[in-house]
């Protein structure tokens, strides 16, 4: 490198070394790989008495890390406007800081910490603007030292320049919870190759061969965090053949242990990762929203949350939008806290009653309805933050109005990502099917809904860093008088409100089926709420069910319905539950799909006798062991610790024979497979390795579930045959 030069590309990849101070990865548009180097002093905060702080800083004087002191006085936090002094400790190794932070916490825990334990990446994208794949323009010595960085686009481009990324996919031949791969199976674009694993010496010179001659940015695997990776890095210890797992020379691979964690209600569990310096590694089956958005996705996510590509996969979305308020906290100057300080404030039993209503409800009017619009308030919630300036340190309206006061944290965070996901709302709104890039849209939407679906729970969550339970109830009152006015302009323009649920009403009015009826309403609906509302699409027919236990009561969350343009939308069934058999829920929706043909509610009658033979024909599958039994598989999470379980549920029974047969432990938020049996214990586990017995399969079992799928349809179309030779049940009556 020539002195001084100058450098465009992407920035691929940052991290905190304990020689250059941080390393950059560059994918420069000269198509080579660029490792670059940054001086990046980290600085955080301590408050408390002087008394204290004098003691802190003659315990840092003595410590051999560099560090820099200086007395300043800054605003707090956001919920502490006042000047007070602070003790400023300036690291100029930023590998340094978190183990410093750490030896300061455990010596001086009276003291309150700032800025303690903020990602690198977000303080790096504080001071310069970057985040991954930013395209840059670089100055550098001849050493590879940065002098100079500017990014040259923006995390809310709506069409950002993307580079050519080298992916080489690994996987084992079988899965490894099933059975003992007996090979490893790579792709690169066209290239396949297939690698025994025994014996391991020539797996690993082919594999090192291969990633030298490649040299992949991406690794993209399949059950490479839990059992891959860390079965070729100790084949590589054991043989003593390095593999160059990272691109950057010297350095080991992070590894961090499985876990579980309550969140939202339920028990999560988060598998081993395995993560590198200098090359992505991303594993689909540990990856949280893999399903939903791939790999679009979460490039999506790490640009507007400036996290590292590889952490953006494994993280949830509450810690994306923590990290993007964190970050526009670092810009702004306000100080992150390390632990909240804050608690809400005490209330009477009247005002919780006044306050904590959350979303409004609506309960559907049971039955079959034709030609019924579906409307949705774009993104509601975040909408409501931004217009109305909701914000832990902002004083909340009373109306659902706009503020005209500076905006705050939390609205300057969200605004540009709605302003994005609105943006790309409108544009596939109108993208024809077969453009090529509505594929990739829909992924980056849905990673940007994720987030803004997010930041709502994260305004109320006890240990958010911005977080405040007032602003939280500010929001879903807003929400419920946003609710109402756009339920008074239905009524206003004629139509009948169905349904309302948080953020949508299903609308009918007889003539209108037609996307320009709603529009008047639409437009109604934005002047007197200012939030942006969008038509879902317009129901050729949508069937609203009861409760299981009481036909007379509506649920909210339990309707399905097909589209005009012949989409199918389905809540609250079985083919929506995530333990539901695969074969149930296909079952289920061609069901679905025949009734669908109909042009309206009274058409639907036409379609029974076909609905009926479908159901028929997988009966008669099923009785006859035609059903592969990979479909009968039950999914469920084990709820607690094995030991904990005082009766045991199908999937804790089938966990204890995993343990029994295998040794395997199972930790509380894992899943387990099973097939249901007849005899005890009812249940064999998936993933034992002797393959169950199809005669011992429960099929009366699963013949249940199939009618009371079916049944769920048929009542909620009312089109109940009236002497059900095929369905022998009692609650087949007509109506």
């Amino acid at each position: 490198m020539t002195p001084a030069s100058e450098l465009t590309g992407w920035l691929f990849d940052l991290y905190a070394d304990p020689q250059d101070g941080v390393t950059l990865w560059l994918l420069g548009d000269d198509g080579r790989r660029h490792r670059l180097r940054q001086a990046f002093p980290i600085t955080f905060y301590a408050a408390g008495p002087p008394a204290r702080l004098r003691e802190l800083c003659r315990f840092l004087k003595s410590q051999p890390v560099p560090v820099e002191l200086a007395r300043e006085e800054r605003r707090r936090d956001l919920f502490q406007p006042s000047r007070q002094p602070l003790l400023a400790v300036r690291v100029l190794l930023a590998s340094d800081q978190p183990r410093l932070f750490r030896q300061v916490a455990r010596r001086f825990p009276d003291l309150t910490y700032y800025d303690a334990d903020v990602h690198l990446s977000l303080r790096h994208a504080a001071v310069y603007g970057t985040f991954p794949l930013a395209r840059c323009r670089v100055q550098a010595g001849p050493d590879g030292t940065v002098t100079a960085l500017e990014v040259l686009d923006s995390p809310w481009d709506l069409d950002p320049p993307r580079p050519e990324l080298r992916i080489l996919e690994m996987e084992p031949d079988v899965d490894p919870a099933r059975g003992e791969p007996a090979a490893l199976e790579l792709r690169s674009g066209r290239l396949r190759y297939r690698l025994p694993l025994r014996p391991a010496r020539p797996l690993l010179v082919n594999l090192r061969a291969i990633l030298q001659r490649l040299d992949p940015d991406l690794l993209l695997t399949n059950r490479g965090d839990t059992w891959l990776l860390p079965l070729l890095l100790d084949l590589s210890e054991e043989h003593d053949l390095p593999l160059p797992l990272n691109r950057a020379p010297g350095r080991g691979v992070a590894r961090r242990g499985e876990r579980s964690y309550f969140s939202y209600g339920r028990i999560v569990y988060r598998g081993s990762q395995v993560m590198l310096f200098g090359r992505w590694h991303i594993d689909r089956a540990n990856a949280m929203m893999w399903n939903d958005y791939a790999l679009e996705g979460v490039l999506e996510s790490a640009r507007v949350t400036s996290l590292p590509v590889q952490e953006a996969a494994r993280l949830s979305p509450g810690t994306g939008i923590s990290s993007m308020q964190i970050r526009q906290a670092l810009v702004q100057g306000v100080l992150v806290p390390w632990r909240k300080q804050q608690s809400e404030q005490p209330k009477t039993a009247l005002q919780l009653i006044e306050s904590d209503q959350g979303g409004m409800v609506y309960q559907p009017l049971i039955g079959v309805y034709s030609s019924v619009g579906a409307l949705d308030f774009i993104s509601m919630y975040p909408s409501i933050m931004v217009r109305c300036n909701i914000s832990p340190e902002t004083v909340p309206l009373r109306h659902v109005e706009p503020s005209d006061a500076d905006p705050g944290l939390v609205p300057r965070t969200l605004a540009p990502l709605l302003e994005k996901r609105v943006a790309l709302k409108h544009r596939l709104a109108g993208m024809p099917g077969w453009d090529p890039r509505r594929a990739t849209d829909k992924a980056r939407s849905s990673a940007q809904k994720w987030l803004l679906v997010t930041c709502f729970g994260y305004l109320g969550y006890k240990n958010a860093r911005f977080g405040q339970i007032e602003a939280h109830e500010a929001v879903t009152a807003y929400g419920r008088e946003a609710l109402m006015r756009a339920k008074e302009a239905a009524e206003d323009h004629g139509f009948t409100v169905l349904h309302m649920y948080v953020d949508g009403l299903w609308l009918h009015r007889p003539g209108a089926s037609q996307p320009a009826d709603f529009e008047p309403v639409l437009m109604d609906i934005l002047e007197r709420t200012g939030l942006p509302v969008s038509l879902d699409g317009i129901y050729k027919w949508v069937a609203f069910l009861p409760s299981r236990v009481d036909e007379r009561t509506p649920v909210p969350n339990r309707y399905f319905g097909a589209f005009q343009d012949g989409s199918i939308k389905v809540r609250g069934l079985a083919c929506r539950r995530h333990d539901s058999p695969a074969w149930v829920g296909s079952l289920q929706m061609r069901l679905i799909e025949i009734f669908a043909k109909a042009g309206s509610a009274e058409e639907l009658p036409d379609y029974l006798n076909e609905a009926l033979n479908s159901l028929h024909r997988d009966l008669t599958a099923l009785s006859e062991g035609r059903v592969p039994l990979e479909e009968l598989l039950v999914t469920q999470r084990l709820s607690r610790a094995l030991d904990r379980y005082t009766s045991p549920s199908p999937a804790a029974r089938a966990a204890l024979q995993l343990r029994q047969v295998t040794g395997r432990e199972m930790r509380p938020g894992q899943k387990v497979r099973f097939l249901f049996t007849r005899g005890e214990p009812g249940v064999h586990a998936w993933d034992l390795p002797e393959p169950p017995d199809p005669r011992q399969i429960d099929r009366e079992r699963y013949r249940e579930l199939a009618l009371r799928a079916a049944r769920e349809v048929l009542e909620g179309l009312r089109v109940l045959p009236p002497e059900p030779t095929l369905l022998p049940l009692e609650k087949y009556t007509r109506r």
